[in-house]
């Protein structure tokens, strides 16, 4: 990962299991049945779009369809709604995550509320062309909330990767 401007530490390598565990918890997440409200953020594509931003060889457009494939599953969904949605997504993800690395928290939540709202809008269109209903204009609120929720994912998700490797008085880093 690339440091950004202004990083006061580094940071250890992502730990495979720690990601994998992230992403089934938000799969997890997205399948509390809640009542899919057309408002209620995606968290599995927060998570997908964090790693792909942060870890785009070990994450990639390939889990980003299987993952959409099983939030097709559980939702009762056309089969590759999600995963075209959630492919698209890695997609900008991956292409963005070099220069996206160098914003604050704030401004990277600005840079990827068009890939969520993009992921959105696919969603729609392909269940509007087979004929499904409009879900309201509630469902502008889910990008929204997604992209404010980008900061805290951040925190949360690179929290074990700030911790000291090996804490000694004598050296600096």
């Amino acid at each position: 990962m690339i440091m950004p401007r202004g990083a006061s530490q580094l940071l250890l390598p992502a730990n495979p299991l720690f990601i994998a565990f992230s992403l089934i918890v938000g799969l997890l997440i997205d399948m509390v049945p809640v009542g899919r409200q057309p408002w209620m953020p995606d968290v599995l594509a927060l998570v997908l779009v964090f790693w792909n931003v942060h870890q785009p060889r070990r994450v990639g457009v390939g889990w980003a369809f299987v993952f959409g494939l099983m939030i097709d599953v559980h939702h009762g969904a056309l089969l590759g709604q999600h995963a075209l949605a959630y492919s698209l997504l890695a997609f900008g993800a991956v292409a963005l995550h070099r220069r996206l690395l160098w914003f604050t928290l704030g401004a990277q939540a600005l840079h990827v509320l068009p890939l969520f709202v993009l992921a959105t809008a696919i969603a729609v269109i392909v269940r509007l062309i087979v004929g499904g209903m409009w879900p309201g204009w509630s469902l502008v609120l889910a990008p929204l909330l997604q992209a404010a929720l980008w900061p805290i994912a951040a925190a949360l998700l690179l929290a074990p990767q700030r911790r000291a490797p090996d804490p000694d008085a004598h050296r600096p880093l």
